[in-house]
């Protein structure tokens, strides 16, 4: 269960990277308002699986899903460069991820 905590934290972490970008140096308000709301889920949702779970892992699995998740989104919604060099990096980040969540001991 912790370590679906991470996860869902990583995917509230890409959204409030993306909202910081929309917001547009916070002079947005409804990105904003969704950048707060997505940070504030993200770290709650890490911060309870901290209880369970060594913090190295966890918080590289937190960091990679939403750097990952970041790069996907901007390619695919906000027209930011697709490179093989991006794709490649991304899936490599993907795979370390996963070495690192099958890597964590919990409590």
């Amino acid at each position: 269960m912790a370590w679906l905590l991470v996860v869902v934290a990583g995917l509230l972490e890409t959204g409030f990277a993306v909202c910081l970008k929309l917001s547009h140096g916070f002079t947005r308000l409804w990105p904003t308002i969704a950048f707060c709301v997505f940070a504030l889920g993200s770290f709650g949702l890490l911060t309870l699986s901290l209880k369970k779970l060594d913090v190295g892992p966890a918080y590289a699995v937190w960091t990679g899903i939403g750097a990952a998740g970041t790069a996907i989104y901007g390619m695919v919604f906000l027209d930011d460069v697709v490179s093989t060099l991006k794709l490649v990096s991304i899936s490599l980040v993907i795979v370390g991820v996963i070495g690192l969540q099958l890597s964590g001991s919990s409590h």
